[in-house]
């Protein structure tokens, strides 16, 4: 047979299983991966809100690296040649739309920051106009940071 007709030749016989060895990874990096995320939020590192994506994800790819008539399927609907490169292109998707949601997240949490930074200039300003004006201002740590004075202020 020619090495052009074999490739042909194997993408007319469809989407083959996966191996064991690629079996045994795909089963390994699913639990690793619920392992680490169930450790994340035990430790307060991850959000619970966070976690069930990554879980679901995680039994997921378990659920298609032991079931390989459904991977075959789903290889198939998406005209993939291997069942390995349809576990790619999940993982593809799956990060695509992870860092979609993310920019969302940021984008919005940009949004509130700018607000939250408009209202507390109004706010200073009101305290101003009062003659209210705090002398230092406490940032995160707690640590009292000196505002300059004013030349006319008295010390």
């Amino acid at each position: 047979m020619s090495a052009t007709l074999v490739p042909l030749l194997l993408a007319a016989a469809g989407p083959s299983p996966l191996s064991e060895r690629q079996r045994f990874l795909a089963i390994l990096f699913a639990v690793a991966v619920a392992v680490l995320v169930f450790e994340l939020v035990r430790r307060r590192k991850l959000r619970e809100e966070y976690s069930w994506l990554w879980v679901a994800t995680s039994v997921g790819v378990a659920v298609l690296a032991l079931e390989q008539d459904l991977l075959v399927t789903l290889a198939g609907w998406v005209g993939a040649t291997t069942t390995a490169s349809t576990l790619f292109l999940g993982a593809l998707v799956f990060l695509m739309a992870l860092v979609l949601q993310f920019s969302v997240r940021l984008s919005r949490l940009t949004l509130r920051q700018r607000t939250l930074a408009q209202r507390l200039a109004i706010l200073e300003a009101q305290l101003e106009e009062r003659g209210e004006a705090p002398r230092g201002v406490v940032d995160v740590k707690g640590i009292e940071v000196k505002r300059p004075r004013d030349p006319g202020e008295v010390a």
